[in-house]
């Protein structure tokens, strides 16, 4: 028979702020969400051994999402310090990657690494459980079709799939657990910090010849929404986590969807103040350039990201204005001129910003 625990209520550092844990507390969305949570509540980062760390506005508590034993030495220290009731933990934690189709990260760190942590959360008094999905796991649609939170998903690579197994594993796994679904997508700030975005503006900035070439539709596009509605966003889930259904599933993305075309267009005045021709060209020819590009450098297009050029979002964000009285303050394309002004202001210090390799 299994010794019964007897776990104390309250931790060493006891307050009557109530507690969230954050995951990936050092990352994009991390870092600026503890110090906004930090007024209300005593936060948790957690997050790998090393730099970059979380702000000192929250304890910083290394673990590895795919270590079980690490995990669980994480929670036992955030249970010493803090007790067993917990308000919210928002799971941001993700492996994510460009470079390749399908990777064993998504697996091991999205799927795996999930569970290992749900299995840990099962012993502590948990109210809530925030999941940042993303609003690539649906089918992709047509203009003027907006998607909702039970429209198809549909998984073309690792990425969105593990996002869609993980979902399922924690619906499977949280009984007992309120579970909110933020199906977050492509986070930009004004420094750019969206990979799309940053690869799209260095290939007109250098005048590549590939910036005037696309193998889909130019009149498709995908959903952007800034890094300060995220945050907005996810304090509003926090707050009203009393107030919201047992589980559910919400959008957090812009009303509206710029097409490829639109993006190329502004980014060509934006940045060298003259008319951006684009032309659509067949995938066959697109991926054989892809392929041959690949061969002999690294190329930020690879081939499998050909048979994607036509994928198509629009969300429908009815359900985040019901229940979290949210939509988001800013827009992708009215943002833009202040992302090529602090480009043109700093090449090098925006490149090193955005990963980019500056020449």
């Amino acid at each position: 028979m299994d010794e019964i625990i007897d776990h104390p209520e309250k931790g060493a550092r006891s307050s009557e702020k109530e507690v969230v844990i954050i995951t990936g507390s050092s990352g994009l969305v991390g870092f600026p969400l503890i110090e906004k949570l930090a007024h209300n509540y005593r936060v948790v980062g957690l997050d790998r051994l090393g730099p970059p760390y979380p702000p000192l506005q929250a304890e910083c508590v290394n673990f590895d999402i795919t270590d079980e034993k690490a995990i669980d030495a994480a929670m036992e220290r955030i249970r010493y310090g803090y007790g067993s009731k917990i308000a919210s933990v928002v799971h941001l934690a993700a492996y994510y990657s460009f470079n390749t189709k399908d990777s064993p990260g998504y697996d091991e760190i999205n799927v795996k690494g999930t569970r290992k942590f749900l299995n840990q959360l099962q012993d502590f008094e948990v109210d809530q459980f925030i999941y940042a999905s993303s609003n690539l796991i649906y089918k992709p649609t047509e203009p003027g079709r907006k998607i909702h939170e039970d429209s198809p998903v549909e998984a073309n690579w690792g990425y969105p799939e593990s996002k869609i197994v993980t979902e399922e594993l924690i619906k499977e796994n949280n009984k007992d657990i309120d579970t909110v679904f933020l199906r977050i997508a492509g986070v930009y700030n004004e420094e750019g910090h969206s990979i799309p975005i940053g690869q799209q503006i260095k290939r007109i900035y250098e005048k590549e010849l590939v910036s005037h070439f696309y193998s889909g539709d130019l009149n498709h596009g995908n959903v952007f929404v800034h890094l300060e509605d995220v945050l907005d966003a996810v304090l509003k889930t926090v707050e009203r986590r009393n107030k919201l259904p047992h589980e559910i599933a919400i959008n957090i993305g812009e009303s509206n969807t710029p097409t490829y075309n639109e993006l190329q267009e502004t980014l060509g005045k934006l940045i060298h103040g003259e008319e951006w021709e684009t032309y659509e060209v067949p995938k066959s020819i697109a991926k054989a350039g892809a392929w041959v590009r690949d061969l002999v450098s690294d190329p930020f297009i690879k081939p499998w990201m050909i048979d994607r050029a036509d994928d198509h979002y629009e969300l429908d964000i009815s359900r985040a204005k019901e229940y979290l009285n949210w939509e988001p303050k800013h827009n992708i394309m009215d943002t833009l001129p202040i992302i090529i002004e602090n480009l043109k202001k700093d090449p090098e210090a925006w490149y090193k910003k955005n990963n980019l390799k500056y020449e």
